[in-house]
């Protein structure tokens, strides 16, 4: 679907230059603007492969678990049901972790992944439930203690001060995490009830 809106930008983009006779403006930044997204491509690709690999490290080390029962308080809430040493709920809290470092590209397979054991754990499997729409909330509106990668795309753009918006940041996503879970909260309740998976 995003392929598809993305073509259509830039087809759309084209016929606008074309009526307003801006192609050369076009073809101008076509060729400027390649070698500078190469660029910024291979920078970003080194920062997320090290950001990457540093959480496989901490899965593998067993920190999932640890980085679980931290997080656990939280995620109890908002997961209600969930077995908190699960598969599934290991996955979120890795996900949330990689969120608050800001690094999203790491957060992504963690997202797929605990979507998967979500998905298996419905009565009705392929079909969203109140967990899955809570995670998609939790994952798409994430609290960024240290947005690296923006901070990174700063200092790339020539920035003195790359992470002077922390507040901002803060600021923001702290309000939109409290408005998404508080409408999934709310919405939740016009869903059927989901059966329980807490260990017995």
């Amino acid at each position: 679907m995003m392929n598809y809106i993305f073509c259509a930008m830039i087809l759309f983009g084209i016929v606008v230059a074309l009526l307003c006779g801006r192609m050369e403006a076009v073809s101008a930044a076509l060729m400027n603007d390649c070698g500078a997204a190469v660029e910024m491509v291979i920078t970003l690709t080194g920062t997320m492969c090290l950001w990457c690999g540093l959480m496989k490290v901490a899965e593998k080390a067993g920190l999932t678990h640890i980085i679980s029962r931290a997080l656990s308080p939280l995620t109890r809430l908002a997961f209600p049901g969930l077995d908190p040493a699960g598969p599934a709920m290991g996955a979120i809290s890795m996900n949330i972790s990689a969120n608050l470092l800001g690094l999203g590209n790491a957060a992504t397979p963690l997202g797929l992944n605990a979507m998967q054991e979500l998905n298996k754990l419905s009565s009705t499997p392929g079909v969203a439930t109140n967990h899955m729409a809570m995670f998609v909330v939790l994952n798409t509106a994430a609290l960024d203690l240290l947005p690296t990668t923006v901070g990174l795309l700063r200092m790339q753009a020539g920035s003195a001060a790359p992470f002077d918006i922390l507040p901002a940041v803060w600021l923001a996503s702290s309000a939109s995490v409290v408005v998404g879970v508080l409408l999934a909260k709310l919405l939740g309740h016009f869903t059927p009830k989901e059966k329980r998976h807490a260990k017995p």
